[in-house]
């Protein structure tokens, strides 16, 4: 196959055609999890998008509050009545047309082009200017008439934010938070069988904020139609800890929670059985229980895990409980629990992980990315953790909201330590009810090390924060005795009482005036976290401040409130104490633009860009975080109309010593104080800058970069040879622009071009440019300093991804993409 081509200028188009043929075409619209009795069914294949408002009245007659006006009755229940929707206040009549198909996890907001306008968000600027809105999901489903016996609910992981549901007319509730799941029992309203289709609908409300960054609008998280007995284990129903533990065996806590939905007593026998990661039972469990009708029932029973395989980031090692619920012979529940075995404790000597001393080397993060907004699909929730780990990291916190599900099983399964995070500083009956559902959904997850109530509310230090606080810290110890909890804090360290409701004080920036060592002689006994520190500005390849394009050098000197990359570490060694540290950030995200605001509609602070490009301050994280020599120094050596001028240059390195040649000769060995920059003053001249790292005066590593000829070629780096149709899986394939030696060419910004032939589609596409306002839903993408990114997934299953570069120059590329 051809592709088309491009001009061979540096503004050149190059258009790659992406081909996916397959040998598997059976059509996969939900992936199902079976297990006996329940059924967890993926509900995101074959939804309706309506972009705006909708004129929804609730009839108020008898017998039907709750439902809708016969004018909305198509919309909501599949009947034939006309309905109408709003449009600038006027009301205009239905049209079909105006509803867009998709599959979920869905966010609108990133489709929408950006407007300069500083009074969107919270704050100005805040949600990278894109204006929030009100949409409309709709989606008709049958359900089976051997299904009226069960219980059969919904739950939304993530709809952001204020959704209200309708189940074919009758309005099951609404729910405000954008970051906590969502559970509505559907047994009663749905239609079974030959009763007719159902209809759901979600109107979501994104015209108000949470928080100060870019947070997406839609359902952008999965959905599930969950199908159990009457007689089953409750939502987030097990409780699984390990509170004796020796290298000879773990005593495995188990608690379980029956709901008995039915009109009589039934008399249960609960068979708990734990399994090691080869599915091998290594203990059974058995107890019987009667529970009263409509009443539930909380089960306790102690496993035994004889040497167990304890779990770290470095072993990942996971077991599963899996519960069975029977009445006599007769098998009406299965549920599945993923657990680990460790301990972890912060104590004011630091973090320890199962009895040993573990500093925190982590990132902060927000939770989007180029090309799909907030509505990740799993794949690269993994590649971004994967990202990490690859840096040394082995710290994620999820800042400033709860996590997705997926992200926390991720982090269980390739070991990311997570500090799991509450949204808002509420003791409201919202708020209680909100911060339970996180505690409950994610209490098993062994990654999860310590629960965030909050984040630099202003309310830190306040006598009545400190109520609020007492209220959310009782609330989590009831809910998981097994862990601490901790606040990030920016300020009223020592007021209020505050600091003392806490089992661990978190320091945001406590760098300023030294606060945590200065706290640590006051308080030696107070228990420390490094919750949020660093906060370095940086456009990736930008080596000048400018004003006009928004970019900031990656040779400045950062916020006034900050430190350089990897110089935050160096308090961590000097103080132990302190526990870690949380970056701020792993990737850059929309939103919070500084210094600059528009056309800046993304923030700077990441240690990599939005599409996961590392950015040079990524390199002091590898040299502080891991033992892989590392020497990296910048800025690239492309300076065309600099000849004879001197090049300010730095570096990141964990060698001893380093040296520096231009063009083969040496500017001199320099001493390297740990977890610092070095730097040079270099006279430039086109040709060869090599930097070379000594430990103990032996040469274990270098770097060598070169001034490139213009752009010749492009070179396709996908993460994956394969590529599943279930809809979470995506190859993320980044693109850099290459001269004719295959030097990637620091300041290309060629035009790409993208189409597919066969069952793929492109999803999103990006290349860290934070001031770029090309959609990211497109065909095409310019590189940004040499580097652009295409997402794709595929409607086939399975598939191997090849990629195939048959030319030398851009102007006859023949670039193929091919699943097969």
């Amino acid at each position: 196959m051809k592709t088309t081509y491009c001009n061979d200028n540096l503004m050149g188009i190059v258009k790659i055609i992406i081909v996916f043929l397959t040998v598997y075409t059976a059509n996969i619209p939900y992936q199902s999890y079976a297990q006996s009795q329940r059924l967890n069914l993926n509900f995101d294949a074959d939804w309706q998008f309506h972009k705006g408002d909708i004129a929804i009245k609730k009839a108020v007659k008898a017998g039907r509050q709750g439902g809708l006006t016969d004018a909305n009755v198509k919309l909501i229940t599949g009947d034939e009545e006309i309905i109408a929707y709003t449009d600038k206040n006027k009301i205009v009549p239905y049209k079909p047309t105006d509803w867009q198909n998709i599959n979920l996890p869905h966010d609108w907001l990133v489709d929408e082009p950006v407007v300069n306008d500083n009074t969107i968000g919270s704050q100005r600027a805040s949600n990278g200017y894109h204006p929030g809105g009100i949409g409309l999901y709709r989606k008709e489903f049958s359900v089976a008439e051997t299904d009226k016996s069960k219980k059969i609910t919904i739950e939304f992981d993530g709809i952001f934010r204020n959704s209200t549901v309708w189940v074919n007319g009758h309005l099951m509730g609404n729910h405000q938070s954008g970051y906590i799941p969502v559970n509505y029992d559907l047994t009663d309203v749905l239609r079974y069988g030959t009763e007719g289709k159902n209809v759901i609908l979600v109107k979501v409300d994104a015209t108000d904020y949470e928080g100060w960054w870019y947070e997406g609008a839609g359902i952008y998280r999965h959905t599930w139609l969950t199908k159990t007995d009457r007689v089953h284990v409750t939502r987030f129903g097990t409780f699984v800890t390990t509170p004796q533990l020796s290298a000879s065996e773990a005593r495995v806590n188990i608690k379980t929670t029956i709901q008995n939905e039915n009109s009589t007593s039934k008399s249960i026998t609960l068979i708990s059985k734990i399994l090691d990661s080869k599915g091998t039972v290594l203990d059974v469990q058995t107890a019987t229980q009667t529970v009263a009708p409509y009443d539930q029932q909380v089960v306790a029973q102690n496993g035994l895990i004889k040497h167990p395989s304890l779990w770290s980031p470095e072993a990942p090692t996971l077991y599963k409980l899996h519960t069975e619920v029977k009445e006599r012979d007769n098998l009406l529940d299965t549920y599945e629990t993923t657990f680990g075995v460790r301990t972890v404790e912060l104590t004011n000597q630091g973090f320890f992980l199962n009895g040993k001393l573990y500093p925190i080397k982590g990132t902060a993060n927000h939770q989007d990315f180029a090309g799909v907004g907030v509505a990740l699909p799993d794949k690269i929730n993994e590649y971004k953790i994967k990202l990490l780990k690859e840096m040394g990291c082995n710290g994620y916190r999820s800042a400033h909201n709860a996590p997705n599900p997926e992200l926390l099983h991720i982090c269980d399964s390739l070991g990311m330590l997570v500090l799991d995070e509450n949204r808002l500083l509420s003791s409201t009956e919202e708020g209680i009810k909100d911060l339970t559902t996180l505690v409950l959904r994610d209490r098993n997850h062994p990654s999860v090390m310590m629960w965030n109530l909050e984040n630099e509310e202003n309310l830190e230090g306040n006598v009545t924060g400190t109520r609020i606080l007492q209220t959310l810290a009782a609330t989590v110890h009831k809910l998981d005795p097994t862990r601490q909890v901790t606040a990030a804090m920016n300020h009223g360290w020592n007021e209020g009482g505050y600091s003392d409701v806490l089992d661990v004080v978190g320091y945001n920036y406590g760098q300023r005036g030294m606060q945590y060592v200065k706290d640590h002689e006051k308080f030696p006994n107070r228990k420390m976290l490094v919750t949020e520190s660093t906060s370095y500005v940086s456009t990736r390849g930008e080596y000048e401040d400018n004003k006009e394009k928004a970019y900031v050098s990656n040779l400045g000197k950062g916020v006034g409130w900050g430190l350089q990359p990897g110089q935050d570490w160096k308090h961590i060694v000097l103080y132990p104490y302190l526990s870690g540290t949380f970056a701020w950030t792993g990737f850059d995200y929309r939103g919070e633009p500084t210094p600059y605001l528009w056309p800046n509609i993304s923030s700077h602070f990441g240690i990599m860009d939005l599409c996961g490009f590392p950015k040079d301050g990524y390199y002091a994280y590898k040299a502080a975080w891991t033992t892989v020599p590392t020497v990296h120094i910048f800025p690239h050596w492309n300076w065309p109309g600099k000849e004879g001028k001197t090049i300010k240059l730095r570096g990141y390195t964990n060698c001893d010593e380093v040296e520096v040649f231009v063009n083969g000769k040496t500017l001199g060995k320099k001493k390297i104080e740990p977890f610092d920059y070095f730097e040079y003053d270099a006279i430039y001249q086109p040709g060869r800058l090599e930097v070379k790292g000594f430990k103990q005066n032996k040469l274990i590593t270098k770097e060598v970069i070169e001034t490139t000829n213009k752009p010749s070629l492009l070179a396709l780096v996908s993460d994956t040879q394969t590529l599943k149709a279930n809809g979470t899986d995506v190859a993320i394939v980044n693109i850099a622009v290459k001269d004719n030696k295959g030097r990637v060419v620091p300041t290309a910004d060629n035009l790409v071009k993208f189409s597919i032939a066969g069952p793929g589609r492109i999803i999103g596409v990006g290349n860290g440019d934070p001031s770029s306002h090309d959609p990211e839903k497109s065909n095409q993408r310019k590189a940004f300093n040499g580097y652009c990114q295409v997402l794709i997934q595929t409607n086939k299953s399975p598939g191997k991804i090849l990629l195939k570069a048959t030319s030398a120059n851009l102007r006859d590329a023949e670039v193929i993409l091919q699943a097969y």
